[in-house]
């Protein structure tokens, strides 16, 4: 990986300067990237924003940035975006510094502010190589998150698409999903999540994905398969509930779309175990009728109180391996299963040595 320092006047990085909002931040003539569209837009407070100015106003030196170059020669910044936006918004005359503007300041103040050197690292390399840079120099201040680091690297159509479906408010993603997605979009909350599941189907990790797809011009399979696991979910629970909201129900989707479900006895289950006072976590409710796995459910567990008084029934007795056993070395467990309609009371408890409990599992 090739990284070299650059002297870049802040003359020639305001040149161009652009804030579309959650359309993106451009500068440098068009060439540098300041804030990618859609990406959340940091805001530096008056005080942290004034002192930027003031820093270069007494010609002391601001902390170096990162850029890394694009393939197409145009630049992305990596780190330093609030110090950045700062600077042009000041020169663009958007906020002064104690009643001074830009524009109050004298030709020389005004010509010593645009000449001011900014230290600027420039990075070229592989995705991989920049990907794991960014992560180092991103300890340090406004923490990115894990997609927005991807977002940096994996620059290219693709990825630009791929926001217009994801990161904007009121995507299209929100607009048919926004009750099943967990975070927000501007975070990259849904673009993260479409790319998990896709990914998993394929077998692959989000960067594997995004490296793959990076130089394509459109992002239909993504999308196409977004509106799948979606179309897939609302048929086969018609009935949303706030429960459904964070599920990962593309991994639901890539194991289980290939299986043949009733809606209707769904729904007359769904409403059985949400009513189920031994069901301790609501959400597993769809996980458990699509797997038929119990643990997502948390079933309740028997009290010690319910423990010690079938153990003192049972006199330390375990019912299946006729060995007595010291409390410590049993469990409780139902004596009716829980999917057979046994309820976590004390009638319905006993106690089994560890080994005789975990080969009733097992079975």
């Amino acid at each position: 990986m090739k990284i070299e320092l650059h002297e870049i006047s802040v003359r020639d990085v305001v040149n161009g300067y652009i804030d579309s909002a959650e359309n993106g931040v451009v500068g440098y003539g068009g060439r540098l990237n300041i804030r990618p569209a859609f990406q959340r837009e940091f805001i530096y407070k008056d005080r942290q924003r004034d002192e930027v100015i003031k820093t270069i106003r007494k010609n002391f030196p601001l902390n170096v940035m990162y850029w890394v170059q694009s393939d197409n020669g145009g630049y992305e910044l990596l780190d330093g975006q609030q110090r950045t936006i700062s600077v042009c918004q000041y020169v663009k005359g958007e906020f002064s510094i104690e009643h001074m503007a830009f524009h109050n300041l004298t030709q020389d103040e005004q010509a010593q502010i645009l000449d001011y050197p900014l230290m600027i690292y420039i990075c070229e390399g592989t995705d991989k190589e920049k990907l794991d840079w960014f992560k180092i120099i991103n300890i340090a201040g406004e923490q990115l998150t894990a997609q927005e680091l991807r977002n940096a690297i994996y620059t290219g159509e693709w990825l630009t698409e791929a926001k217009r479906y994801f990161s904007k408010t009121q995507c299209p993603a929100y607009q048919i999903a926004g009750d099943y997605l967990a975070g927000s979009a501007i975070r990259q909350n849904y673009l993260e999540t479409a790319l998990k599941w896709i990914s998993a189907r394929d077998g692959m990790e989000i960067e594997d994905y995004m490296s793959r797809h990076q130089h394509d011009t459109n992002c239909n399979e993504l999308w196409l398969y977004f509106q799948g696991v979606v179309n897939w979910v609302r048929a086969t629970f018609p009935k949303y509930r706030r429960e459904m909201k964070g599920r990962p129900w593309g991994e639901f989707y890539n194991k289980y779309s290939g299986n043949s479900y009733d809606p209707k006895r769904l729904e007359t289950r769904i409403v059985e175990l949400m009513e189920d006072d031994d069901v301790s976590d609501n959400k597993g409710v769809y996980e458990y009728l699509l797997s038929g796995d119990e643990r997502p459910l948390n079933i309740r567990a028997f009290t010690p109180k319910m423990a010690r008084a079938a153990y003192e029934r049972q006199k330390g007795i375990c019912p299946k391996c006729g060995k007595h056993f010291e409390i410590g070395e049993m469990q409780a467990d139902h004596i009716t299963p829980w999917s057979r309609g046994g309820k976590t009371i004390a009638e319905n408890c006993q106690m089994l040595c560890a080994d005789c409990n975990r080969r009733k599992s097992n079975r």
